[in-house]
């Protein structure tokens, strides 16, 4: 999943896409680096961030889903947790629901519900612009997956059948470096939620709090490709063409394929 963010505020590639032009050749880069699914957002979610209105959001992402639905031929996806985001977004050509907030928000679980599209729900502990202040859990492995399971329950007794849901673990939305290293060496414990997991770990600062933007890439694509190997199925990155080439360069080498290799099997080296 290539990542497309459309703010002026996002973490290293702020303001960058912010033109609906800019944003296709954008698209159309992570297309060929690799990309089988693009993410489009309009609203930061890096810490600190603070919320915008609805029709600035409106203004951000729909005329560029628009156009990337004329021009592309991958599915997009509408990084966003209002409903009416979600609606226009899907009458404008999106074909899936990343909801950072896991449906939470009023009307969401309805709206998704109607529009029939698959959703992923990811876990964040608090809001973007509190939720990296000292973030606290007994056990943040199994914390996760309850929430996780609750909410794939929820969204299954409204009507939204297991085959369109994807989970996230939310790596750095309110953890703590510590947080996200137990997650990641657990990661196979979500598979047992029994539907396809998500990763997002593009860029973190947890891992590389203190390097550019290149090594940031370099380590994403380390961590995505551990991902893989634990199961998840779908991996949100900026730089796709590095994790693309090192997961495809690890399927073709490895002695097990992908999908017959064990995680669990696996030892996780921080």
């Amino acid at each position: 999943m290539g990542i497309l963010n459309v703010t002026p505020d996002s973490f290293l590639d702020g303001g960058r896409y912010l033109d609906v032009s800019a944003a296709l050749l954008r698209a159309r880069e992570l297309v060929a680096e690799g990309a089988d699914i693009i993410d489009v957002g309009g609203e930061s979610t890096r810490p600190g961030a603070s919320p915008v209105s609805i029709d600035l959001e409106f203004r951000r992402v729909i005329p560029v889903i628009r156009r990337l639905a004329e021009e592309l031929t991958v599915p997009l996806s509408i990084d966003t947790s209002r409903p009416e985001i979600m609606i226009a977004a899907a009458e404008a050509g999106a074909g899936m629901i990343n909801d950072v907030r896991a449906l939470r928000e009023p009307g969401a679980l309805s709206t998704v519900v109607d529009l029939g599209l698959p959703v992923c729900l990811m876990h964040m502990k608090g809001e973007p612009a509190t939720m990296q202040h000292y973030p606290q859990y007994k056990n943040v492995v199994q914390e996760v997956y309850e929430f996780l399971n609750e909410r794939l329950n929820c969204c299954q007794e409204a009507g939204i059948p297991g085959k369109n849901i994807l989970v996230d673990p939310g790596f750095g939305f309110g953890k703590s470096p510590e947080h996200n290293r137990q997650l990641l060496k657990s990661l196979d414990t979500y598979l047992g939620l029994g539907v396809p997991m998500l990763v997002g770990l593009s860029r973190k600062s947890f891992f590389d709090a203190k390097r550019d933007r290149t090594h940031r890439d370099q380590t994403t694509a380390d961590y995505a490709l551990t991902a893989v190997v634990k199961g998840a199925a779908i991996v949100r990155v900026h730089n796709v063409k590095l994790s693309h080439t090192l997961i495809r360069s690890w399927e073709r080498n490895s002695t097990s394929s992908a999908a017959g290799l064990s995680p669990s099997r696996l030892r996780f080296e921080p």
